[in-house]
């Protein structure tokens, strides 16, 4: 908890090693139709191995009720209020992608979409256009002039990229044009401030100059969505404030883009989990660092396509590779979830999501297995706010004093 007032007195600098692992979307919920969760569903033996020795639990990213975006989820699960310190998914993505982003610059999260002919999305991610589709799309973006502001578009992955909106009136003061869901039309966007006015009104001409550029490409996308509208804050520094020489691997850029702007050391890596693993362990034989952030992300990606079994063999695939992470032998292996992703709801979701410690001082817990239900009413740590993993970690890793006299 980056905000506790004593932090720097009571935590200290020790030899003892950390691995974070992030499983986007890790939780879930039951299916109505079958009665169980996707992890219920899954085989999963190491991961029920590992819980059987692990301090469990389940964290709440938020508040109940409250559905996280993976910035505030990420944040949550750093220690930092994801309500202070809430952070726009345009610099976070800009930043991980190492876009050029200014003090003044506002960014923005794009999607291209597809819509009918009543200009109704239909598609929110194009049929996830391939990358080098959204390559050549971006091309055509950055030939649009909009009178006195200046538009960079960056492709991402997949069907995303990023807007950094240059200008003397740049504000991110202004409104999504992103619905977030299909069914419904691309928004306008609006001003929330005075400070908006100019701003809006260019994004607005920005997305129907796009809108007349596509209508001729050969790909689905006809039309871009954004949202996400932020500029570069300032934050409390994660290294500074816990005393650790964090790293972060991770292979998607509003991963890096988030940890990065924490002052973790964002490793270069490739976009697969094993490419994640191969860093990782370079990097902890070496010595390099004392707490790593690992990202997995197809977990996520399957919850949010709706797709039960896919999810199901995401998490499975993860567990196949606890067995690697545990042979680097860290003094405390952390395994937890950003937030839900049910993929009967097909987003991200409220529901509170399962996390493991495990270390000299875990406590272990012989009937638990590793699923939501059973970590809620077998787990040793109970049920916490995410924001306050971060002490159980430090604790379970001795770099904390004790408190008060």
């Amino acid at each position: 908890m980056i905000d506790f007032p004593y932090l720097q007195s009571i935590t200290r600098k020790t030899s003892s090693k950390i691995i974070m692992l992030v499983a986007d979307g890790l939780g879930g919920m039951k299916n109505p139709s079958t009665g169980i969760s996707e992890l219920e569903a899954a085989n999963l033996p190491n991961l029920d191995k590992l819980s059987k020795i692990s301090t469990c639990g389940v964290s709440t990213p938020v508040l109940p009720g409250i559905t996280p975006g993976s910035g505030p989820g990420h944040m949550a699960l750093f220690g930092y209020n994801p309500i202070k310190y809430l952070l726009g998914r345009g610099v976070l993505e800009g930043l991980g992608i190492n876009a050029k982003i200014d003090g003044q610059d506002v960014a923005a999260r794009g999607n291209f979409c597809v819509t009918n002919e009543s200009n109704v999305i239909t598609d929110r991610r194009a049929g996830r256009l391939s990358t080098d589709s959204c390559k050549e799309l971006v091309k055509l973006l950055n030939t649009i002039e909009i009178p006195g502001f200046e538009f960079e578009v960056y492709p991402v992955m997949d069907y995303r990229f990023v807007v950094v909106i240059k200008g003397m009136g740049a504000s991110h003061e202004i409104t999504e044009t992103d619905p977030q869901l299909e069914g419904s039309e691309i928004l306008q966007s609006n001003p929330t401030s005075d400070k908006g006015a100019s701003t809006a009104l260019a994004v607005n001409m920005f997305t129907q100059e796009a809108i007349k550029l596509l209508k001729h490409n050969k790909s689905k996308a006809n039309g871009i969505i954004m949202r996400g509208f932020s500029s570069i804050p300032t934050l409390p520094d994660f290294c500074d404030n816990y005393k650790l020489n964090a790293a972060s691997i991770a292979g998607y850029p509003m991963y890096r883009g988030v940890s990065g702007l924490l002052g973790m050391k964002v490793l270069e890596c490739g976009q697969e989990f094993t490419d994640e693993l191969a860093t990782l362990k370079k990097h902890f034989q070496q010595n390099n660092y004392d707490y790593y952030f690992l990202h997995y992300k197809p977990a996520d990606s399957a919850g949010e396509d709706g797709n039960f079994q896919a999810k199901i063999k995401a998490i499975e695939t993860l567990d196949s590779h606890i067995p690697e992470i545990l042979e680097l032998n860290p003094d405390v292996l952390v395994l937890a979830g950003d937030h839900s992703t049910p993929s009967y709801l097909s987003s991200h979701s409220w529901h509170p999501v399962p996390f493991l410690i495990k270390s000299d001082v875990s406590q272990s817990t012989p009937d638990i297995k590793f699923n939501e239900t059973s970590f809620q009413q077998l787990g040793s740590a109970g049920s916490i706010p995410a924001e306050h993993l971060m002490l159980l970690v430090l604790a379970h890793a001795g770099k904390l004093h004790k408190f008060g006299p």
